[in-house]
Order: structure tokens, then sequence, then C-alpha cells
């Protein structure tokens, strides 16, 4: 048989900060990458898909292409996230920012639909398939990689970084965005400035480089193999997914009461506020910001929390806020619309759910054993966010089209709360227990 190697599980008293630096620093240009698309949102309907001179319709069909990037996550999730168990977490996260890097210069150079008809929207929506397609498959990745150099008290600690370096790349997206917004004509920035956000993506390349070379392999190694590559179990994957039904069913809803929050809260207000609220973009933008500050630190305090009170409780409570606070938001800032309300009620809002968003990261990998961790992750991560979060800012604005309320976009955050109920039913109490 062949001879397995296990890379040893670090000390939480002594953390491998290389390992989570560079893991964060990826993981937030990739989401960098995949959500400043969000912070463009309006000027990308006006550019790009100006078929209506509607601003909501032009805001939806802007969104809806967003939304596409959610439909190859599954994909992504499924290959990125066999590849990773099978040959080991550093190539899968170094093709998934390579990836993330292609998609970006396709954004770069995508003529507008003035200068190229259809072309400039298709090369937009293709962009937006392979940035899906590689967060699928980094966030199970990665988000394994971390959990694999904790021991058993400290894995919501080191998970809870996944979720910082998405708050960090969403607060580098909106800043830039912003500072160009405030620096440039808003004919320069149609023109040339948001092609200078979207050129940020390449950065992921040397990030990618980094972790080939310099970090340890967490997935069991050959110590048979000349590339040190892991060695597959005799077990195919597949079967082994199915016999995890019934936990990739109650991720999938776990999952759903986190990001559907995520985006209504951290992106769509910042939109709703330029499209309905008549603000301008580099005021409201300043919403998206103020949501990610607030995730990048509280993320980590988010994750020892959840370490010392369990999973579900850590998810419960905040979950539970936000069913109860997100629709006296929408109505307090139609009340009061002015730059400070908005900043008040996105912040209120984060809080809870950054709560609840961190443990929900950490208890999807630990479902799963180490052989089919990344796959099944990625799987249920990408279920979850496909719909219900990816789609999120369109429903939303769809609502609001139909109703005619202004507010119903928390009808339906709530919707997708009370039905992650049922998924945390399903779950057991992980933390502090032995996983393989």
């Amino acid at each position: 048989m062949t001879a397995l190697q296990e890379a040893p599980a670090l000390n939480a008293s002594a953390p491998s900060r290389r390992a989570i630096i560079a893991i964060t620093l990826g993981n937030a240009l990739e989401f960098y990458d995949f959500i400043v698309y969000s912070a463009l949102a309006t000027l990308m309907g006006r550019l790009f898909f100006p078929f209506t001179d509607e601003p909501l319709l032009q805001l939806m069909l802007s969104l809806a292409v967003f939304g596409t990037g959610f439909i190859s996550r599954p994909i992504g999730g499924i290959l990125i996230g066999l590849y990773a168990d099978r040959r080991g977490r550093k190539p899968a996260l170094r093709l998934s920012l390579w990836l993330m890097a292609i998609g970006s210069l396709l954004l770069v150079i995508a003529p507008t639909y003035a200068q190229a008809g259809l072309l400039g929207p298709l090369l937009v929506l293709l962009a937006r398939l392979v940035q899906g397609f590689a967060v699928g498959g980094q966030v199970g990745a990665a988000t394994s990689m971390l959990m694999e150099y904790a021991n058993d008290r400290t894995r919501g600690y080191y998970c809870s970084w996944q979720l910082l370096s998405q708050g960090l790349g969403v607060l580098c997206g909106t800043l830039v965005v912003a500072l160009l917004g405030a620096v440039l004509s808003p004919e320069a920035m149609d023109s040339w400035g948001w092609r200078m956000v979207f050129a940020v993506g390449v950065l992921t390349i040397p990030v990618g480089e980094y972790i080939r070379h310099r970090l340890d392999e967490t997935a069991a190694v050959s110590t048979s193999s000349p590339q040190g590559e892991p060695a597959p179990d005799q077990e195919p994957a597949g079967p082994l997914l199915r016999q995890h039904s019934r936990q990739i069913i109650a991720g999938v809803l776990v999952a759903v009461g986190a990001t559907a929050p995520t985006f209504i809260i951290s992106h769509y207000q910042a939109n709703h506020a330029v499209t309905l609220l008549g603000m301008p973009l580099s005021v409201a933008i300043w919403a998206a910001s103020a949501s990610a500050l607030l995730t990048v630190l509280l993320s980590v305090p988010a994750g020892r929390l959840s370490d010392r009170i369990g999973r579900r409780r850590s998810i419960l409570l905040p979950r539970l806020a936000l069913l109860a606070l997100i629709y006296p938001g929408f109505l307090l800032l139609h009340a009061m619309p002015g730059l400070p309300m908005l900043l008040l009620v996105v912040s209120l809002l984060s809080v809870p759910l950054v709560y609840t968003s961190v443990p929900s990261l950490a208890v999807l990998p630990e479902l799963f054993p180490r052989r089919i961790r990344a796959s099944g992750m990625s799987i249920v991560y990408c279920l979850g966010v496909m719909v219900f979060g990816g789609f999120a800012q369109f429903f939303a604005s769809g609502l609001i089209k139909l109703t005619g309320d202004p507010s119903s976009p928390a009808w339906y955050v709530m919707a997708c709360i009370l039905l992650s109920l049922i998924g945390l039913a399903m779950v057991p109490e992980t933390a502090g227990k032995a996983l393989d």
C-alpha cells in the first residue's frame, strides 16, 4: 500500500502566519475581482446594457450578469474541489487564482456596447462565468487548507480568516471605486477609470505562485510520489459524496441564511441608494465599505467565539437578530434617506451578519472527512450561493418593480433566514470535536 504522510496540524499557540497571510491575501484578491463588479453595477448597466432608458431595468440587467458568475460556481466547486482532494490544496488554489486573473483581463479589454455592440456584453458574461468557476473552487480549497492547519479547538479561528479575506477584498474594491469616483470626472470614469478597477486582478498571479512554492500541503501526500502529490483514496469521491447527502442538504440550507443577507446588506443597498434614493455612486459606495470594514474587524472574534460556545449557537443567535432587524432597517433608510442613515443601517445589520457567517463557513468543511472535504465544502457553499446569494440583488430589484414597495428586499432576506433554520437543525455540533 502507498505510504501516506499527513501534514501536521499546527498548534493554536504558534499559528503559521505565513500560511494565513498568503491564503488570506490570495482570497482577498480573488473576492476583490469577483465582487468589485457589484460596486460598479450601475455604471456597467449604463455602459453595457443600454437597451432601456429606465435606470432600474439597466441595473437589473447588470445584476443579472453579475448573478451568472454564480451559475458557474457549482461547476468550479465540483471540478476544482475534486482536484484539491486528489492533487492537493496548493495546486487547486493556484489554478483558481490564474483563472480569476484571466476573467479580470477579459473585463479590462471588453468593449462597451457603444463601441462594439453585443460583443461587449458577451465578453462581460464570459468573464463573469470564468470568475465564478474560479471562486467556486477557491472557497473549498482555501477553507479546507486553513482548517487543516488548526487543531480541534481552533478551527473556528482559522476558518474566520476566510471571511476576513472576503471582507478585505470587498473593502479594497469599494475603496478603489470610491477613490476613482472622487478623483476622476464622470466622463473619465465611464471612459477608462472602470477598467483600472478590474486591472488589479492580475495581482492574483504572483500570489498564486507564492502559495505554490512556499506553503506546506495539508492534504495527505504520497511519500513515493516524486512530486509529493496527494495519494488518491481507493474509494472514488462520487460514492463518498452520495453517502453524505444529508450533510450536503443541511450545509446548503445553512449557507443560504448567510449568503442572501450578505449580498443584500453588503452589496445591494449601495446600488439601492443610487437607483432609488438618488445618491451619487461616490457617496453610496461607502455603505459597502462600512460593511466590509466590520467584516475585517469582527471575523476573528466571531471565529474565536464559535470555538468557545459552539457552531450551532453561534449561527442561530445572530441569525435571529437579522430576522428581526432587516425590515425596520429598510424602513428607516427610506424614512430618513441620506448617507448617515445608510451607514448606520448597514453597520447595525453587518454586525450580526458577520457573527453568523463565520461559524457557518467553519461548520461546512467540518461536515465532511478529509478525503472529500474540499469538494464537499465547495459543492455545499456554491449551491447555497448560486441562486439565493448570486441572484439576490436581481430578486431584490425585481421585487421592488413587482410590488412597488422599496422595502420588499427585506422579505426576501427573511424568507432565506427562515429556510436556513431547517438546515441548522440538521447540522451536528462540530466545535471541539475530532474530525479525522
